[in-house]
């Protein structure tokens, strides 16, 4: 007996109609991308192992899907790894390519390798499909789309005010209003680990602190201990741990906290200067605001760093993040090349959306009639009449068997399409269409510029 046909953990077939959804989403997206000068580049699914291997730090490079060789790996890897089942160590020998990991360092890959074919500043948007082996779970799947916007090629801070008005423009338009983008800047984390003794504990500082809204201000001063940071410089960082007021508030307060720290003070300055001027600009529907907690991608943001929270009657992880990146381009060779991005997590945005009822009815609409089939003869009328009106962009279509009128009706239904068009011999000798409305009843004759104009 044949076994029962699956797909793996973490991964999705979609219907026609969440395609069409899904497919909303993009286009919204990639028409602002298009807007905000940012140009189309694609990437290979997947990459040499060396380029993915050893930038997302230990976790990430723990995510990546490794593919094996072709042929009879095996014979080729280390006997010795073998034997003694490192894993680890026996991967790289048999396994010399993997699956993308996000659009970023394939990026930084992509402009080192065309350096002398790009224009600088380089504005470059991407939408493909990642991979990464975590456990799947509400909004997180092994394979999904990333839409990713970067600037490399310049230092300038109007970048990243523009790129928190990118978030507002798509997100207001898919009509997702109350988002909050929080901001936060690497410099401001890197101070004060410095004002508070604990530069060398900087990634463990930053990790605890970053888990304020899930274990609270007991749990994080428990990790911190825990990881060797004393109680005085703890104390010290008190005041993060209620920091509220407005940006113009929360600034003032980091740039008395962190007075001492050269490095702190040029994070202060840098978010003083983009938030500022966002505020000035104005946001149509988002939500500016500064977190302090917030230390995403600490192994190669340098600047700052963005994460989009959903509205709040929403509960859902994070829909949006990015930063400023000094020197990715290095690890590839490319020195002193700054940029700057942000990525729209589709999926989540989906949940989101199809959450909050927000998708228009248009979006999953289908053909907008249906030619009922009569026999070869109307068929062959009908489908004179297709052509033309499938010319004029109009979606319609005939169905393909002469089986019951019934059934046809019944297909249109369920389709959801929403006029039937009838053709038999009286039709055909007046050069006629009969037209019904499925939602009505109301059924019309009607010449070919009627039926146009109906269906239009």
């Amino acid at each position: 007996m044949a076994s029962k046909p699956s797909i793996p953990k973490g991964t999705r077939d979609f219907s026609p109609v969440e395609v069409a959804k899904r497919q909303y989403i993009i286009q919204i997206i990639k028409n602002n991308f298009e807007k905000f000068g940012f140009q189309p580049i694609e990437t290979p699914s997947f990459e040499n192992s060396e380029t993915l291997m050893g930038k997302y730090g230990e976790e990430g490079d723990r995510l990546i899907f490794k593919i094996l060789n072709s042929g009879d790996y095996l014979s080729k890897a280390n006997v010795e790894y073998l034997e003694h089942k490192d894993s680890t160590k026996l991967t790289s020998s048999i396994s010399e390519k993997a699956l993308r990991y996000d659009l970023t360092v394939p990026f930084a890959r992509y402009v080192v390798q065309h350096q002398n074919e790009i224009e600088f500043p380089f504005k470059r948007y991407q939408i493909q499909p990642v991979w990464r082996a975590d456990r799947p779970q509400k909004g997180r799947f092994r394979e999904f789309f990333q839409c990713d916007a970067d600037v490399v090629g310049s230092k300038s801070l109007w970048q990243e005010v523009e790129l928190v008005q990118l978030y507002d423009t798509v997100f207001s338009e898919l009509g997702l209003k109350g988002v909050t983008v929080k901001i936060n800047n690497r410099k401001i984390l890197s101070g004060i680990a410095e004002v508070i003794g604990a530069s060398d504990k900087l990634i463990d500082f930053t990790v605890a602190l970053d888990k304020l809204d899930k274990i609270g201000e007991d749990g994080v001063k428990k990790e911190m201990i825990e990881k060797g940071i004393g109680a005085e410089a703890i104390e010290k960082v008190q005041p993060l741990f209620n920091f509220t007021g407005t940006i113009t508030e929360k600034i003032e307060k980091l740039g008395q906290l962190l007075a001492s720290s050269e490095e702190g003070m040029k994070g202060v300055e840098e978010l003083r200067f983009i938030c500022e001027n966002v505020t000035k600009l104005g946001l149509s529907s988002a939500i500016l605001d500064l977190d302090v907690t917030l230390a995403r991608g600490l192994n190669y943001y340098t600047g700052a760093i963005f994460e989009v929270a959903s509205p709040k009657e929403v509960a859902m992880g994070s829909i949006g993040g990015g930063g400023r990146y000094d020197d990715l381009t290095g690890i590839f060779g490319l020195k002193n090349m700054s940029g700057v991005g942000i990525s729209f997590g589709l999926d989540r945005i989906y949940l989101v959306v199809e959450e909050l009822n927000l998708f228009p009815e248009t979006v999953t609409a289908s053909s907008k009639g249906l030619f009922l089939n009569y026999g070869d003869a109307e068929a062959f009328y009908a489908l004179q009449a297709i052509q033309k009106l499938r010319s004029s962009g109009i979606k319609v279509e005939l169905y393909p068997d002469n089986a019951k009128v019934a059934k046809q009706f019944q297909y249109a239904d369920k389709r959801n399409i929403p006029f039937a068009v009838i053709v038999g011999e009286q039709e055909i000798a007046l050069n006629s269409f009969s037209l019904k409305n499925l939602v009505s009843g109301e059924q019309v004759s009607l010449d070919f510029e009627g039926l146009k104009k109906a269906l239009n």
